[in-house]
């Protein structure tokens, strides 16, 4: 049996939103709705919050939950949690993006899923995007995928380009949240930043220019990530 721990990277400092972790959601900040909602999914032998932030970590030590302070500054979600891990006990790491309230079973479930194949030894999830306006936007990453469903490339340009218009093209979002096998995570960190990731500014495809497979598998749902008051708003009225 695999030990699976579930990791929510928790900055305090976001540049677009300050401090958006700790706003009010209903009765509860944003990032114990993460952790709650994450450890009532019942995936997950551990589930921790890691951040650089003693507020973060006081409002969820303090009701009930677990977290870690990062001990060095991070760049990414996956440095912070590659330190965190380096002396637990865990096979499986999963991911959890802090500004993601509404975490729910079914997309992590599928993520998890994938580790059934003994050879996989990083997973994530996309979603079908049919918008044309997103197709374009460059905040949207694309996933390019091959026919066992591992990622060939992602991007914020449209891949595929589509040069015949006379066949149907599926185009598909990379949605941010990650499994990784211990030792692969870990491996990532030690790598440098690779030129491909440095280009397009998607950290994921340091493991393809590894030579590192990622299996994607499709999710239907994803809540509200809280970037922006505005997103926060929307929130509110999903919590209702």
């Amino acid at each position: 049996m695999h030990k699976i721990g579930a990791f929510i990277p928790a900055r305090y400092a976001a540049t677009r939103f300050p401090a958006k972790l700790m706003q009010m959601l209903g009765d509860k900040s944003v990032i114990r709705h993460t952790y709650d909602n994450t450890k009532a999914t019942g995936l997950f032998d551990e589930v921790y919050v890691v951040t650089d932030s003693e507020i973060i970590f006081n409002e969820i030590v303090s009701n009930g939950g677990k977290a870690i302070m990062s001990i060095k500054a991070h760049e990414s979600g996956s440095d912070r949690i590659a330190e965190a891990i380096e002396n637990l006990d865990i096979d499986i790491v999963v991911n959890v993006q802090g500004d993601e309230p509404f975490v729910k079973r079914e997309p992590l479930e599928k993520v998890l899923a994938c580790f059934e194949d003994a050879n996989v030894q990083v997973a994530s999830l996309m979603q079908v995007l049919t918008n044309q306006a997103s197709i374009e936007d460059p905040n949207f990453v694309k996933v390019a995928v091959d026919k066992n469903w591992n990622a060939l490339f992602f991007s914020r340009s449209v891949i595929p380009y589509p040069r015949s218009s006379e066949i149907p093209i599926p185009y598909y979002e990379h949605v941010g949240v990650y499994a990784f096998k211990k030792q692969a995570l870990i491996d990532f960190t030690n790598w440098p930043m690779s030129p491909l990731e440095a280009a397009e500014k998607i950290e994921c495809l340091r493991y393809l220019e590894n030579g590192i497979s990622i299996k994607m598998s499709i999710t239907n749902y994803m809540g509200v990530e809280i970037d922006t008051p505005e997103d926060l708003i929307k929130a509110e009225q999903l919590l209702k």
